[in-house]
Formats: C-alpha cells, sequence, structure tokens
C-alpha cells in the first residue's frame, strides 16, 4: 500500500515537473543569477575597511547607508538587511527585463509566477535569453521590449546589494532608487504591479525630499538640484503619458482600420511624441531625442510610464487629503492596509 501511494505520488511530481518545465528551468536560471550576485557581494563594512577601496566609493556608501537608515527610523519602512553589501557590475548591465503589449492597446503581455502572482514583465540575468524572450512575445504578435535595470528588489527572497553602477548617480537619485526598492520590501500587492510601481515612485519622490532636507538643509545644492530634476522627470513623464493618452485613443476611433493602416498612423503619431520632445524646455540636457530616435518606441515604452508614472495625481491627492501631507503616516496605514508577503 505504501509503494503504491509513493508511486501516486512520484506520477503527480513527474506530471507536475512536466507541465511546470519552463516556469522550473526560469526559475533555476533566475536562482543562479541572482545567487551569483550574492555570493559575490562584498559587506559594506569589509569594503569600508578595505584600503584598496576609493574613498569616492566608501563616501558614496556611507551615504547609501544613511538613506537606508533615514528610510528606516523617519519613513518607516521594514528594517532588512537589503543594501548592505556591494557588488562590483565592473561597468556591464546585470539584469534585462522583458515586457510585451497588445501593438494597438495598452493591454500588457502577462507572466504568471507563484507567489507574486502575475506580473507584465519577466527578468533574466543572461541578456541572450531576454533577447530570445523578447522575440518569443513578438512572435506572438505583441510589441516588445528590453531594457536593463539599474535596481530591483526580490521581495526579501535575497539580500539585494548596491551595484556599482548605482554610485555613479547623483545624490538625489540615490536616494530615490534606495527609498524606492526598499518600498517594494515593505508593502507589496500580488497581481498589482501598477499600484506597487506608483506607490513606491510617489513615497521615494517624497521621501527623497525630505532625507534630503534633513541631511544637506533646505536651501541645499542637493535639495535644488533634486528639485529640478524632479521637474524635469515630471515634464517628460507627463509628455509621454499624454502621448499614451493620443495613442489610445487613435487605437479606440480608428479600430475598423486594417492593421497596416493603422500601423502607419501609430508610427506617425509615435513620431510627433519623440520629435515635440524638444519643446520640452528641461533643466538637464539629456539628449532624449536622440536616444528615442535611437531606438523607436513601441507600446511598451509608454506602457512603463502608465506602469510606474499614471496614478501620481491620485496619490498626491490621497497624500494631503487623507494623511494631511505626513509621509510616515501614509506609509504606517498602507502597510496595515496591505501587508508584505
Amino acid at each position: 500500500m505504501f509503494k503504491k501511494t509513493a508511486l501516486i505520488l512520484l506520477l503527480i511530481l513527474l506530471v507536475v515537473a512536466a507541465w511546470n518545465y519552463k516556469l522550473i528551468r526560469y526559475g533555476l536560471q533566475q536562482g543562479r543569477g541572482q545567487l551569483s550576485i550574492v555570493w559575490n557581494a562584498r559587506d559594506v563594512n569589509e569594503v569600508m575597511n578595505d584600503p584598496q577601496v576609493p574613498d569616492s566609493v566608501k563616501t558614496k556608501l556611507s551615504y547609501i547607508s544613511v538613506v537606508r537608515q533615514y528610510a528606516i527610523d523617519s519613513l518607516g519602512l521594514n528594517d532588512t538587511d537589503n543594501y548592505t553589501t556591494l557588488y562590483d557590475q565592473k561597468g556591464k548591465p546585470v539584469l534585462w527585463v522583458v515586457t510585451g503589449t497588445k501593438p494597438f492597446a495598452f493591454e500588457p503581455y502577462e507572466w504568471d509566477f507563484p507567489v507574486v502572482g502575475t506580473v507584465p514583465y519577466k527578468g533574466f540575468f543572461r541578456e541572450e535569453l531576454a533577447t530570445r524572450e523578447m522575440e518569443a512575445v513578438s512572435a506572438k504578435g505583441f510589441d516588445a521590449g528590453v531594457r536593463t535595470v539599474g535596481g530591483w528588489s526580490t521581495l526579501g527572497w535575497f539580500r539585494d546589494p548596491i551595484l556599482s553602477e548605482m554610485l555613479t548617480r547623483s545624490d538625489g537619485d540615490l536616494a530615490n532608487l534606495i527609498i524606492h526598492e526598499l518600498v517594494h520590501s515593505t508593502i507589496f500587492v500580488k497581481d498589482s504591479v501598477t499600484f506597487n510601481e506608483n506607490l513606491a515612485s510617489f513615497i521615494a519622490d517624497k521621501g527623497t525630499v525630505l532625507f534630503l532636507k534633513s541631511h544637506f538643509g533646505d536651501s541645499s545644492v542637493q535639495v535644488l538640484n533634486y528639485y529640478r530634476e524632479l521637474g524635469d522627470e515630471k515634464k517628460f513623464a507627463d509628455h509621454i503619458l499624454l502621448g499614451a493618452d493620443k495613442l489610445d485613443s487613435l487605437y479606440s476611433n480608428l479600430s475598423n482600420l486594417d492593421s497596416a493602416s493603422l500601423a502607419v498612423k501609430k508610427t506617425n503619431l509615435i513620431r510627433k511624441v519623440v520629435e515635440s520632445v524638444d519643446t520640452l524646455q528641461l533643466t538637464f540636457n539629456y539628449d532624449i531625442r536622440s536616444r528615442l530616435e535611437a531606438q523607436f518606441p513601441n507600446n511598451t515604452y509608454f506602457m512603463s510610464f502608465i506602469r510606474y508614472r499614471e496614478r501620481q495625481q491620485d496619490l498626491d491627492s490621497l497624500f494631503f487629503s487623507r494623511y494631511e501631507g505626513n509621509l510616515r503616516f501614509m506609509i504606517s496605514e498602507f502597510i496595515k492596509t496591505y501587508p508584505y508577503l
């Protein structure tokens, strides 16, 4: 009887394994890539005591430690081991993310994963695997894209390290990135990527202002520059979101056209969005138009701004109406409403 039961269980496991072969293989690939980074990351304390490490690196690491502690003590984000180690990227990307969107609608291609649920992106630690996945999504008739990322959260599964390329960021941008990722390890709603990313972006923007004022002073150069960076970011995000609205209207009102005709109108409209970037009068020179022309956007590009920035105005209204402009109070209430994984 025992042997028969064991055989049945084994058969069930084999069927499940066969059914989820691709998911299991992907999980092993990702686990290998993540563990390689974790194992090769050095403890920040060790790096700080290494006489071979330049003072400029140590200054940035010390700064990140201060940002991290502020996020925990003053904002109420979870105290984890994240960003207490350093991984040397040697100037190369380490993670590529693939996304997909319907060609004539802002409906994302989605992947299903255990625990986190349905997500509209898939990460890879090997560029060729990301390219292969992007091509597979494109072959199914979706707009597809792949991009590198400067930081990510493993939602507590691993000890997220500081990536060496993070150290090249400005004080404000670096603080924003650290706070954004720490929000993900504090508040996370399953199957709600747009909500999670918009909330993390909102808290990071507000929290970074509070941190910079606390650390450098209200009238410091760092605060002034960060306000300028935020202003540029908002102008550009609003520009792209407006473009997304126009595209969405195009797709809705001209759905009777054949795909070829609609594709031409879509391309022409995106080209206008790209060309009109020059009218934004940004404070800093980002050479955005040249980069967009070199890698012409499709729906995935616009979808990324929807995912990270579409709900900022709603969150800002909520911030003042319900939480009276108190960011820590807002975070604590969200933690109660949406307990972490």
